[in-house]
């Protein structure tokens, strides 16, 4: 560990996320400098080569400094507040955060990292931490088109493709639609699992059919394990489907978007995060509905593909 930062590439944040993303950066040949708030998060990333910072200031000497945190007031501790990364003189060339925040609360960063004049890209991702660990993430960026042509092979590094949606907070705006589909498309692959379960076909059979029609998706497939053996382990919490699930309530709001499905499935999670609001994976939504079916779940105990490798 060092209190400075060496390499021209930084990440901030080592989540579940965040330290399969880095890794994809470290595997791919590139030099990295983490921090993380809680520094034995790092350790997986040092064992591959990271330089793991201890001081959070010293990650403006990186020229491109990726950040991936769970909510819009994190980013703004981590870049503005007390010992954060603009706290002392050096300062970064580029921000590229690919958090799950408020296209307003990334409006109102922007704003301030254009004062010294740092670039700021928005760039959020679709999956989970097993999608990122595979190497089939999908990143989707807004901001500045160079700053995006400069950092493209970066990103392009941590998934399957990377893409650019526009100016601004475009980037957002989709992330948030993603995510509310996210919601809507886990509330009905439990309910119509459980219909066809209560009708007699077992659960493997009824999702690997599905998998394999025109409704079939890399979602529906990476989801199939949990929902066939009920294993929770944590790839996303209710609590966190719900902050996403509510600002995609808020941008609807904003944008005068009549979106009934999505507002019955937001109480649904809501509901499911107080009855789970710690660390288990959002899919115990199928448990739930079927206790109001009537019906008691075991798991089947059948090895079904995740679709993912």
């Amino acid at each position: 560990m060092t209190d400075k930062a060496t390499h021209s590439i930084g990440w901030i944040g080592l989540g579940r996320m965040g330290e399969a993303m880095a890794a994809r950066l470290i595997k791919a040949g590139h030099g990295l400098s983490v921090w993380n708030r809680t520094t034995s998060k790092a350790d997986p990333l040092a064992k591959l080569g990271a330089e793991v910072v201890t001081d959070k200031a010293a990650m403006a000497h990186c020229a491109t400094v990726f950040t991936m945190v769970s909510t819009t007031d994190d980013l703004k501790d981590i870049l503005f507040g007390a010992g954060g990364v603009l706290s002392g003189k050096a300062r970064p060339k580029r921000v590229v955060d690919m958090s799950s925040i408020s296209d307003t609360g990334s409006a109102e960063i922007r704003k301030s990292l254009d004062k010294p004049g740092i670039a700021y890209l928005s760039a959020p991702v679709s999956g989970n931490a097993k999608v990122a660990k595979a190497g089939k993430l999908l990143v989707v960026a807004s901001g500045p088109k160079p700053e995006y042509d400069a950092v493209q092979p970066l990103l392009a590094a941590l998934g399957r493709a990377a893409m650019y949606v526009g100016e601004g907070e475009l980037s957002r705006i989709w992330k948030i639609a993603h995510n509310t589909m996210f919601g809507v498309i886990i509330q009905s692959l439990c309910e119509i699992t459980l219909l066809a379960e209560k009708a007699g076909i077992p659960r493997h059979v009824f999702l690997e059919s599905i998998n394999q029609s025109v409704l079939g998706s890399m979602y529906t497939k990476y989801k199939t394990p949990a929902l066939v053996n009920l294993d929770f382990t944590t790839t996303f919490t209710p609590k966190l489907l719900l902050k996403d699930m509510e600002l995609g309530m808020g941008a609807a709001k904003a944008l005068g978007v009549v979106m009934p499905t999505a507002s019955v499935t937001r109480d649904s999670v809501a509901a499911l995060s107080h009855q789970y609001p710690g660390d288990i994976d959002f899919s115990v939504l199928l448990l739930e509905l079927a206790r109001s079916a009537g019906m008691k779940l075991e798991s089947e105990k059948v090895e079904v593909s995740d679709g993912l490798h």
